[in-house]
């Protein structure tokens, strides 16, 4: 157990600059203090005694701002930086060496039954506000950008932006917007389609009003 809590702190100091000592940091860093009580709640639940691992989470929630479900599954030298507003579902699972900033959510999408929450894997990185729903993988080295909402399976070492999430960068290439498997956002496809019709035809208004205005016949019914 000491050997776990010696472990969270080094991992402190190797990811934020402005951890000082160790007693600042057993103190005062929330993220550590949640993952300190999802490890006792987590083995309730693991026991059998979800109710009682359920009013530990939710004190740990209350103490840390940060809702971690008994039933998640969280590797080795996670960091919750600020965490403050970051939700984690019961069937989440999260690898080894990840990060989590503000207000991250690893939620599912509806009142499915069984693995409904993503699964991380190691050295993954999820900016402030980002909300991964469903049940999927997040591959190992990936990062999802800041605000972003990620609805689908993320390959190994890709970035993530956007709403909803695109992959950016695979591999530390750019990825080709019309490669087959991470192809443009149909609704916003057809947005942009939507907009050149309506341009189209403002255009081709404009222009008959003018014709008028100069006497010119036109095609246009007269109830126009």
């Amino acid at each position: 157990m000491f050997a776990r809590v010696r472990e969270d702190i080094q991992t402190v100091f190797q990811l934020d600059p402005a951890a000082r000592n160790a007693l600042e940091v057993l103190l005062t860093y929330s993220g550590v203090h949640a993952i300190w009580y999802h490890r006792i709640s987590h083995r309730l639940w693991n026991m059998g005694w979800q109710t009682l691992a359920r009013l530990v989470s939710q004190f740990g929630r209350w103490v840390t701002g940060i809702e971690i479900h008994p039933g998640a599954q969280i590797g080795r030298r996670l960091f919750i930086d600020h965490g403050m507003g970051v939700v984690i579902g019961e069937t989440a699972i999260i690898g080894d060496d990840c990060i989590l900033y503000q207000g991250v959510t690893l939620g599912g999408t509806g009142k499915e039954k069984g693995k409904r929450h993503p699964t991380l894997g190691n050295n993954v990185m999820v900016a402030s506000g980002a909300k991964v729903l469903g049940s999927f993988m997040i591959g190992d080295n990936s990062k999802i950008g800041a605000g972003s909402v990620v609805l689908r399976e993320v390959p190994p070492n890709s970035t993530v932006v956007g709403i909803p999430g695109k992959v950016i960068v695979q591999d530390g290439r750019r990825v080709d917007q019309f490669d087959q498997c991470n192809m443009p956002d149909p609704v916003m496809e057809l947005f942009k389609q939507m907009q050149q019709q309506i341009d189209d035809l403002k255009a081709e208004v404009e222009n008959l009003h003018q014709k008028q205005q100069r006497g010119e016949q036109t095609d246009v019914h007269p109830s126009l």
